[in-house]
């Protein structure tokens, strides 16, 4: 495990808030357009992780979403699928049971949605939905740690995060509304990027700021400069609060304009949510959907 405060050093944070606001109103403003049609729709439909997270979910809520997805083809033969079921640790056996679609099994685990518990809990979690037949793992950074600057903690956890998800694909969320600046939120995607995080992910969607246009942009360029000094490529997923069409356009026009057409495809990009899958249908069909 490296020194992550000598890693983090490599990197310039010599941005404002309102820098990044001007940024993102300028792309915003230059690019929405071009994005704003039904073709972009259906590809923000096939990035989308459908997600239940809520303490009254039942077997009969998520078995009742799987059969959804497996009979999505059946409905709308024209269009793609969602890329994946998103559940708590323990629900991800009735996903794998009803599932049939090939599409990924995402669990959040280690914690979700505080992290604040012990690492050894966190550890076991994450190992379990993946024994469980979890092939993706959402995880909280130790977000108290880092407002106290332990960045060493942070990254200590989440190298052992990554080695308990095994072969699943770990997804590491910053909680971006908690992080007090867009600088912090850069430091918080290096870490969270070093510790082997194949995505870095916005937000809980249990807070009362999640995914921000501005959140995007910042962690778009973290992940641009991290390819660019070690020529790996890290995926990203905003979540929290993208439940209309223009909202998740408005994400997608700012990927595409910092990282490039390569991230526009759910192995590289995907958005946390619960309603978007009704509202893109709605606005793919010309007509309310309520299929999901």
């Amino acid at each position: 495990m490296e020194n992550i405060q000598e890693l983090l050093g490599q990197f310039s944070y010599d941005f404002t808030d309102e820098m990044v606001k001007a940024e993102v109103d300028n792309i915003l403003k230059q690019h929405t357009s071009e994005n704003d049609n039904v073709e972009v729709y259906k590809q923000c439909l096939n990035q989308i992780d459908l997600t239940t997270l809520s303490g009254d979910d039942t077997v009969k809520r998520v078995a009742t979403m799987a059969q959804k997805v497996n009979d999505f083809k059946t409905t709308f033969p024209h269009l793609p699928n969602v890329a994946a079921i998103c559940v708590y640790p323990a629900m991800v056996p009735v996903v794998k049971e009803y599932l049939k679609e090939d599409i990924g099994i995402a669990s959040v685990a280690a914690g979700f949605p505080a992290s604040q518990t012990f690492i050894e809990i966190k550890v076991a979690e994450t190992a379990m939905a993946v024994m469980e037949g979890a092939t993706e793992i959402d995880v909280v950074i130790s977000i108290g740690k880092f407002l106290e600057e332990d960045y060493q903690t942070v990254y200590d956890e989440l190298c052992e995060l990554r080695a308990a998800s095994r072969t699943a694909h770990l997804k590491v969320i910053l909680e971006t509304g908690m992080l007090q600046s867009m600088a912090n939120v850069k430091k918080a995607a290096i870490i969270a990027m070093a510790a082997g995080a194949d995505f870095i992910k916005t937000s809980t969607g249990k807070t009362p700021i999640a995914a921000t246009p501005e959140a995007t942009w910042t962690m778009c360029q973290a992940i641009k400069e991290w390819k660019e000094k070690t020529g790996k490529v890290i995926g990203y997923k905003p979540a929290g609060g993208i439940a209309t069409t223009p909202e998740a356009v408005a994400h997608y026009t700012i990927v595409k304009s910092v990282l490039g057409s390569e991230w526009l495809t759910n192995k590289l990009f995907r958005f946390g949510a619960s309603r978007l899958a009704n509202n893109l249908l709605s606005s793919i069909e010309g007509k309310e959907v309520k299929y999901f």
